[in-house]
C-alpha cells in the first residue's frame, strides 16, 4: 500500500534552502539533499487551509497572539505529553535558535559558562559564542554496542557535575529528544541533570523541538519541566516546527515557570524589537497544535519504517558504516569511522563519489568527527536512491 509521504513534492525553485542551496554548500547542484532538518512532505491541510483563510483578509498588519493560539498549545501538551502548562507561562518567541541565544544573554553574563553536550546541534555553539558566553563541553558517551554493533549515547553525569562546578557556569543547555544522536533521555537522566543544576544553581534551558517525533515502539518522552520541582531554574523551548513540518514559519514558544526569570529573557527579545506578531505563523501554529494530531500519526508510521528501512539497508550493504536506531526525530547519526577517512575525505566521498548531500558530523562538535546526519523525512524512494548512491560509490572505491 501506499502513503501520502510516498508523493512527492517539489522543491526546487522555491528558495528552499535544502534545494535550492545545494550548489553553495556542496559545490554541485545534484546531490540529492538530506541535510537541513525540515521535511519534503506537505505540511497538515489544516495549516494550509489556515494560513489560506488568513490571506483571504487582504490587510497584514501588526497582530497580536489570539488567546486561541495559546489554548491549542496548552491543550496539545497536556493531552499529548501530560504537562499543565498555565497561560502566563507562556512566552511567544521567534524559533528556538533564537531563544538559544536569548537564554544565553538573559542568564549568563559575557564570559561566563554555558554547558552543552555534544554533539549536538550547531547552534548550541554558535548561540554561546556569538553572544560572548563561554562553551562548556560536556560530551555525551558513546558505548560500545553488541558484536561490534551500533552503540547507544549516554549522558556523563559525573562529568556534568564537574562542569557545573566550575565557578563560572551559569546555564545548561539539553536537548531532549536529542539532535542528532536521537536518544530519548531516560527519567533518571533527566532528574540527574536537574538534581546537578539544583546544587549548583544553573538555569536549564531544554530545547524539546522534537518532543512530539518519537515512535511507538521505544521509550517515551518525558518533558523535563514534569520531573522538575516548583523552584528548579528551567525554561522549555517547544514549538510545532518539526511535528507539522514548518519551520519557515519562524514561531516557538518559551515555557518559563518562575516571573523573574521570564521577564528577563522577555526583555533580550525586546531589546532586540523581536516581540511582532506574524499573522501567517501564528494561523500556522494554532492549526498545527489544534489539527494536526492525526496527520501527525500517519507520519510518525511512516519515519519509523523509513528508520527500519534505512538501519536494515546499512547493516546488509554498506560495510564500514554503522547506525542505530534513533528513539526520536527524523535524523540518523552514521558511524563513518570505519571508512577510515579523515572528516574533509568523508565530505568528499558523499558529496562527490556518491553525489549525496548529508550534514557532515563534525558541525557537531569535536565528538562527531567520522560521523554524518541523515535527514530521513523524505519519501522512501529518495532513501532507496540515497542508498544506492552510497552502495555504488563504496563498490568503486574497493
Amino acid at each position: 500500500m501506499t502513503s501520502p509521504f510516498d508523493q512527492p513534492v517539489a522543491r526546487d525553485h522555491t528558495c528552499s534552502v535544502k534545494f535550492d542551496a545545494r550548489k553553495a554548500v556542496f559545490g554541485r547542484e545534484d546531490v540529492i539533499p538530506v541535510w537541513v532538518a525540515d521535511m519534503d512532505f506537505a505540511a497538515p491541510e489544516a495549516v494550509t487551509r489556515a494560513l489560506v483563510e488568513r490571506a483571504r483578509h487582504p490587510v497584514y498588519g501588526y497582530s497580536l497572539f489570539p488567546d486561541s493560539l495559546y489554548q491549542s498549545m496548552i491543550d496539545w501538551f497536556r493531552t499529548r505529553h501530560g504537562w499543565d502548562i498555565q497561560r502566563e507561562w507562556i512566552l511567544m518567541a521567534p524559533g528556538v535558535v533564537p531563544s538559544l541565544n536569548a537564554a544565553c544573554m538573559a542568564y549568563a553574563e559575557p564570559g561566563q559558562g554555558v554547558i552543552i553536550q555534544p554533539p549536538v546541534y550547531p547552534p548550541f555553539f554558535s548561540s554561546v559564542r556569538q553572544s560572548g558566553r563561554t562553551v562548556i563541553e560536556n560530551p555525551l558517551v558513546l558505548e560500545k554496542g553488541p558484536d561490534a554493533g551500533p552503540g547507544r549515547y549516554r549522558m556523563d553525569l559525573e562529568h556534568l557535575e564537574q562542569c557545573a562546578a566550575r565557578p563560572d557556569a551559569r546555564v545548561l543547555m539539553l536537548c531532549s529528544p536529542h539532535n542528532p544522536v536521537g536518544r530519548i533521555w531516560t527519567e533518571e537522566e533527566l532528574r540527574g541533570v536537574l538534581a546537578i543544576a539544583r546544587k549548583h544553581d544553573l538555569v536549564v534551558l531544554s530545547d524539546e523541538i522534537h518532543c512530539d517525533l518519537t515512535f511507538d515502539d521505544g521509550p517515551r518522552h518525558s518533558v523535563l519541566a514534569t520531573l522538575a520541582e516548583p523552584d528548579d531554574a528551567l525554561v522549555t523551548a517547544v514549538a510545532p516546527s518539526k511535528s507539522f513540518n514548518m519551520p519557515g514559519l519562524g514561531l516557538s514558544a518559551l515555557v518559563v515557570a518562575d516571573a523573574e526569570r521570564r521577564k528577563a529573557i522577555k526583555a533580550v527579545f525586546q531589546s532586540m524589537h523581536m516581540p511582532q506578531c506574524n499573522p501567517f505563523s501564528s494561523a500556522g501554529f494554532e492549526a498545527g497544535y489544534r489539527e494536526g494530531g492525526p496527520w501527525l500519526d500517519e507520519l510518525l508510521v511512516y519515519l519509523r519504517n523509513n528508520r527500519d528501512y534505512v538501519e536494515r539497508e546499512v547493516r546488509e550493504r554498506l560495510p564500514g558504516m554503522r547506525v542505530s536506531a534513533p528513539e526520536a526525530t527524523y535524523l540518523m547519526w552514521l558511524d563513518c569511522r570505519d571508512l577510515g577517512m579523515t572528516d574533509a575525505e568523508l565530505k568528499r566521498f558523499f558529496v562527490q563519489d556518491a553525489g549525496v548531500g548529508m550534514n557532515p558530523g563534525l558541525s557537531f562538535g569535536n565528538p562527531g568527527s567520522g560521523f554524518m546526519r541523515l535527514n530521513i523525512g523524505c519519501p522512501r524512494a529518495v532513501l532507496a536512491e540515497v542508498l544506492e548512491r552510497i552502495e555504488t560509490a563504496l563498490d568503486v572505491r574497493r
